[in-house]
């Protein structure tokens, strides 16, 4: 379906976002081919039960750990990639055995158009349909009876999806999002690390992703040198007009640029503006800008962004940077930027977050032996390769054993030597137990 109707997929992700074409396949395609592939190859062994360790308590026996699919699986997908954030999990659902229904987003509606019409044309109605609609149609959904919910999107409908399921006691997957930081040290190889944080702020749907860099932290000594490098390269990428870039995504629809234009207005954030500023409301672009030390009250200080806007933050040592992160709800990732490992290490061990980063921004998304999810506000569950796979199923125990080798311990009446003999081998006493069977104790 991807090699097929790769041009389509593309247009309809121009349509949607003005999305350019590299980052379509590189974000969007690719990501989803790759996902399938993988599926494909590695299916068999995931499916292959797990053969575990039995104990002396169910002697002669074996036991195995046996994938089976959940069943009907609803998956309710995100606007800003709307098609790698729809059919990766449809992958993880169809790999597991389940019948799957895919809810894409009402506000990427070419993409959810192609998408209804490239599942009938490619998949088994019967097993794989797509609903297509706006909150009528998704809580329509909501109410009927799921095996398992898997949700991309806003903490805000996340809390609405979690309320729904719990009445059925229906598990959930909640891809959500946060406020992602990068700490950046003075250490850093300067043209390197602005362009990589670059492509994970603006480069990304042009800010419009959850994984990507939501603020930077760095040291008042710094900042300077930081920003100048990021200017520089913003005029690289970009050109001096980025307004009129076909590299940059635009913002999705008039809410959310009225959302981001009010934020930038904000009494007491207008000021901290020290690179670009500019809007284009009739072509919905905003141009990347980046703002200094703005009002911890500020909106974009609490709110997750989701747009071209870079607040930076700075600190009088960058292991301050530790406590202004922690300050703030577990992000869906965090990213470091040093050559010192021991900074590193403490960044690791002591930053929570959904996955992270070293020297590098949303790459890491791409490894499918990683998972991918959040944790407390950032969300529920993990996905991604095999991941995938493990959350749409369910590990059965299962336990074999044959008819010899029964003994009468385990069964009444229950009496002294049978609790000696059992004491014993519950304890690997298997001394004591042979001691036991036969009357005598280790003190005899």
């Amino acid at each position: 379906m991807i090699d097929e109707k790769e041009k389509a997929i593309t247009e309809a992700l121009h349509q949607d976002l003005s999305k350019p074409e590299l980052e379509a396949f590189l974000a969007e395609l690719s990501n989803t081919k790759s996902s399938c592939m993988l599926a494909i190859k590695e299916l068999k062994n995931w499916m292959a039960p797990e053969t575990v360790k039995t104990s002396v308590t169910t002697f002669p026996s074996s036991a195995q750990i046996v994938s089976e699919p959940l069943g009907v699986v609803l998956v309710i997908s995100a606007w800003n990639f709307p098609f790698l954030l729809s059919v990766e999990p449809v992958i993880g659902a169809i790999s597991a055995g389940n019948a799957v229904v895919l809810k894409p987003s009402e506000i990427a509606p070419a993409t959810s158009s192609l998408l209804a019409k490239l599942f009938s044309e490619y998949l088994d109605e019967t097993t794989i349909r797509v609903v297509q609609g706006g909150v009528p149609e998704t809580t329509a959904l909501l109410d009927q009876k799921w095996d398992k919910i898997f949700f991309t999107g806003g903490a805000r409908v996340g809390r609405i999806v979690m309320a729904a399921a719990a009445k059925n006691l229906t598990p959930v997957v909640l891809e959500l999002g946060g406020k992602c930081p990068a700490l950046v040290d003075s250490d850093v190889n300067l043209q390197v690390a602005a362009r990589r944080i670059i492509t994970g702020k603006w480069g990304c749907n042009n800010g419009q992703a959850c994984i990507g860099v939501d603020y930077v932290i760095t040291t008042k000594d710094f900042a300077p040198k930081l920003i100048n490098a990021l200017k520089t390269e913003l005029k690289t990428f970009f050109g001096e007009n980025p307004l009129d870039s076909k590299d940059l995504s635009r913002i999705v629809n008039s809410f959310h640029f009225k959302r981001l234009e009010s934020m930038m207005k904000e009494n007491g954030v207008a000021d901290k503006i020290v690179h670009g500023g500019q809007t284009m409301e009739d072509k919905l672009k905003i141009s990347p800008t980046i703002l200094v030390d703005v009002p911890e009250g500020s909106t974009m200080m609490h709110e997750e962004i989701f747009g071209p806007l870079l607040p930076v933050v700075t600190v009088s040592k960058i292991e301050d940077g530790f406590q202004v992160i922690r300050s703030k709800p577990k992000p869906l990732a965090a990213y470091l930027f040093t050559d010192n490992k021991e900074l590193q290490n403490q960044f690791v061990q002591n930053v929570s977050a959904g996955g992270m980063g070293i020297n590098e921004t949303v790459l890491h998304v791409t490894l499918k032996d990683l998972p991918f999810g959040g944790v407390g506000e950032s969300g529920i569950g993990a996905y991604h390769g095999k991941f995938s796979y493990e959350t749409f199923s369910h590990k059965k125990g299962v336990l074999y054993r044959s008819f010899d080798g029964d003994s009468d311990l385990r069964y009444p009446p229950y009496t002294p030597e049978k609790k000696r003999v059992l004491k014993a081998l519950l304890s690997s006493d298997i001394f004591g137990a042979i001691l036991a069977f036969f009357g005598f104790s280790k003190d005899s």
